[in-house]
Order: structure tokens, then sequence, then C-alpha cells
């Protein structure tokens, strides 16, 4: 009886296995508020306000336990949205990776509409304001740089204290129909000019349609500067 009795111990034993050490939902929280930590600390020190909370983490959940420090990253842009998802990984010989979403609010200077503004008005440096906003809570991005606006034109009509975005301005047309410009033919350190006349309208970098005023044809080129178009030769 005696013998079966030990048997039956080490059966009992061998089945139920070493017991495994476990990386925590604690755990994960603390690598999760670290990273955000020194996340907000390098934006204080160009000028942003940083505040966050990570989301709930079960904490009834246990993975393979980490021997190396776990890594964490944001899985997205930070800057566009207030609820970022961060990515918490564990390298080694018993991998995982989970998602922890978080609350985060990016507050700094941008610019603002001075006074209400009107479709195709252009950007001068008194119609921008600099106002402290959540910057994250923009999708569309915000501008903090004046030299970013200034000289750029409305695409839309916006209000007074409203958000200068990017996707509300256009660049001016540096050429417009009808207008006589000149014409480089470029190749190297050679160019030739020749005068000719804009047949539609565009912005630096676009591409028009031109009339050579010497030979009468029609010829595509890119837009360079204010009455200034180039082709390759």
């Amino acid at each position: 009886m005696r013998i079966t009795n030990l048997a039956l111990i080490l059966v009992m034993s061998i089945a139920s296995g070493p017991l495994l050490a476990e990386t925590t939902a604690e755990q994960i929280r603390k690598a999760a508020v670290a990273f955000l930590q020194d996340f907000a600390t390098e934006q204080a020190s160009q000028g942003y306000e940083v505040t966050f909370e990570p989301g709930a983490i079960d904490s009834r959940l246990a993975l393979a336990e980490c021997v190396a420090p776990l890594e964490v990253q944001f899985s997205g842009d930070p800057w566009k949205t207030t609820s970022p998802s961060l990515l918490v990984a564990c390298e080694g010989e018993r991998p995982w990776r989970m998602f922890v979403t978080a609350s985060l609010s990016i507050k700094g200077p941008a610019l603002v509409a001075a006074r209400p503004l009107t479709r195709g008005e252009r950007i001068t440096e008194a119609l921008l304001v600099s106002h402290s906003v959540e910057v994250n809570a923009s999708r569309r991005g915000v501008i903090t740089d004046p030299g970013q606006a200034v000289g750029m034109e409305v695409r839309r009509s916006v209000n007074a204290g409203s958000l200068i975005t990017p996707d509300i301005l256009s660049a001016p047309d540096a050429v417009a129909r009808g207008d006589h410009v000149i014409i480089t033919a470029r190749s190297g350190n050679f160019s030739v000019r020749s005068r000719g006349k804009a047949l539609a309208s565009a912005s630096i970098g676009e591409q028009v349609l031109v009339e050579n005023l010497r030979s009468s044809r029609t010829i595509k080129a890119n837009v360079v500067g204010p009455g200034q178009v180039e082709i390759p030769m």
C-alpha cells in the first residue's frame, strides 16, 4: 500500500508539471505607463503638454514570462487620435504580442483664424493667431509654422477661431490662363528660353499647356514659379 501511495504522488507531480512564471496584467500596465511617460517627457521639451491614461487590462490575463523588458510602441500615429493603441510585445523563446488602448491628450500651440475667412482669400500673418489646442483631436492635422500658411489661399470659408488645417489651404495659381510666360527648355547646364502663353491656370509644381508664341506649337510644361514654366529637352 505504501508503494502504491508513493507511485500515485509521483504520477500527480509529473501530470501537474513545473509551475511556469507568467507576465501579469499589472506588469503590462506598468510597461505601458512607462512608455507613455517617456513620450510625455519628450514632447514637453518641445512645448507640448501630454496627459494620458492606459486602458483597462483584464486582471485575469496571464501570458508567458518575458525575460527581457517588454517592448511598447504606438501602433498608429498618436498625433491624429486621442485613443491610440499601444503594441506591447515580448521577444524571446516564448514571444507574444498584445494591444492596449490608451487615452491621450497632446496640447500645444497651433494656428487659428483671427477673423472669419472667405473662400479664395489669401493668408497673411495678420489673419493668424496662435492658440493652445488639443493637437491630436484634429484628424486633419494642424499648422504651427506661419510660414506654411502665409501666401496660401483658403479653399472654403472658415469661422474666427477655427483651426487652420492643411486641407483648407491651397497654393495660389502661379500662372493664370492667358498670361504670358517664359518657357525654359533645359538639359543639364544648357537652357534655351522663349516666350509663350498659358492656356490654363496652374500653381507651382503642376503641369500646364502653353503655346509657344514663336512656333505656335502647344506644349506641356511644368510650372516652376510665377510666370515661369519649364520643359525638359
